[in-house]
């Protein structure tokens, strides 16, 4: 998001400075080629009428000064004229003793020639010929305010640009934040996706919008059949395997193979083997399929439910107690949260003398399960051997074994770690440490 509106931003900035400047500088330079035009008439006016001032008298070709502005009079006034006809020019007085240089050529300059006092002129030649000679008249007038003008125009219109340019800049983030709203609430949504707040995408969202939206929902929707789908066939599958090697378990512990009590312990051992392994891989195909977040874990819609049925299961004399911060929520789905915490309460009851505690935390990596006991424990050289494959540490109780596997593949599966400890009770310590999502 900050990216597109840095980049429209940006993009916005950089048209509008050039095209500012280009409209700027194109409006000032018409605006003053169109001012140069109309003086340019007011010193043509100024030398038609030096012209008509040029009489002629006893001694030839005279200029009757009556005739001339009082302007012309005045030193450094700013308009100034120079005639120039045979050997000889004329200069008005307000030149004072400065020169007005002769042009090369007639017509308007505006390339503006120094004058009097570093006055900026404008100049206009025009040649004539008049009482039989060839004259010239050159006519100027200090362009030095109209400068100044120019330049405070340039000032003004600078300071009316900048802030012109914050104004749309502002409004431009409004009007882009504003339309890119509905791909933050997308953002969000995903976001609840991920986490199982929701199972789909709003609709009510812009024409532009709408196909991506509907896209993502028919995606989820035939992702969520096809997990339906495989979660039924490996199901199907499970029961189907059941009955077989449930017959096949029959006949082994059967008198069959009295005669045979090796091939009786072979097929008993291989039986075990693939009833455990077919659980597992059942599980773990399961895990693995399960692409879409279902409902997230509530610990205190969960935890007491729970609690009270290991409670009636194995009985009112052991103490099963939580921790958990109020109103929290874990990311993954409710069932297969239930599964894992009810495998290793489930164990925990089993060894415990009288007490079982449950704590789950909250960590800047993720989360923290921690399940503890006061049973006998377990010494740390078969830790690892009861994490493997189902196995049993005591054949009479039916515990840390399969459950503890199941465990395994659950956190792994979520990208989590499982480890074994010794629990302040002087019972087992199994600590399960999730990644954050």
């Amino acid at each position: 998001m900050r990216s597109i509106q840095r980049q429209l931003s940006l993009g916005l900035v950089s048209v509008l400075v050039v095209v500012g400047l280009v409209l700027a500088q194109t409006s000032l330079w018409v605006f003053e080629l169109g001012l140069q035009r109309y003086l340019e008439a007011g010193l043509r006016n100024d030398s038609e009428d030096l012209l008509v001032a040029l009489v002629r008298g006893p001694q030839g070709v005279q200029l009757d000064e009556r005739r001339l502005s009082p302007a012309y009079q005045r030193p450094f006034s700013g308009r100034y004229f120079r005639i120039d006809f045979a050997d000889t020019h004329w200069r008005s007085r307000s030149l004072w003793d400065q020169e007005l240089p002769l042009l090369d050529q007639p017509g308007l300059h505006s390339n503006l020639q120094l004058g009097p006092e570093g006055q900026q002129l404008l100049v206009l030649r025009s040649d004539y010929r008049r009482l039989g000679q060839a004259i010239s008249i050159s006519v100027a007038q200090d362009y030095t305010p109209v400068r100044e003008s120019f330049q405070r125009m340039r000032q003004v219109g600078l300071g009316l640009g900048v802030a012109g340019l914050l104004l749309i800049l502002f409004l431009q983030r409004l009007t882009v934040r504003r339309a890119l709203r509905p791909l933050e609430s997308a953002r969000e949504q995903i976001a609840q996706l991920q986490q199982g707040q929701r199972s789909q995408l709003d609709t009510q969202v812009p024409e532009e919008l709408e196909p991506l939206v509907a896209q993502i929902n028919h995606l989820l929707a035939h992702t969520e059949d096809s997990l339906k789908r495989s979660r039924n066939a490996l199901g199907n599958l499970g029961h189907a395997l059941k009955t077989p090697l449930a017959v096949l378990s029959s006949l082994a512990a059967g008198d069959k193979l009295d005669a045979h009590p090796q091939v009786r312990t072979v097929l008993q051992q291989q039986l075990a083997q693939v009833q455990q392994r077919l659980n597992r891989e059942l599980n773990r195909a399961r895990l693995a399929g399960d692409a879409l977040p279902g409902a997230q874990f509530d610990c205190d819609a969960e935890l007491p439910g729970l609690l009270a049925t290991l409670n009636m299961i194995h009985g009112e004399h052991l103490d099963l107690s939580y921790r958990a911060p109020p109103g929290l929520h874990l990311p993954w789905d409710r069932e297969d949260l239930l599964e894992l915490l009810g495998n290793l309460l489930d164990n925990a009851c089993k060894w415990a003398d009288a007490e079982v505690r449950l704590s789950v935390t909250q960590v800047d990596e993720g989360f923290v399960l921690v399940v503890e006991d006061d049973g006998p424990g377990i010494v740390p050289a078969q830790r690892e051997q009861v994490l493997s494959r189902g196995t049993r540490l005591d054949e009479q109780t039916d515990g840390h074994g399969l459950g503890l596997g199941i465990v395994r593949d659950i956190v792994e599966a979520w990208g989590g770690g499982l480890c074994l400890e010794d629990s302040e009770w002087g019972g087992l310590k199994v600590v399960v440490r999730l990644p954050g999502r």
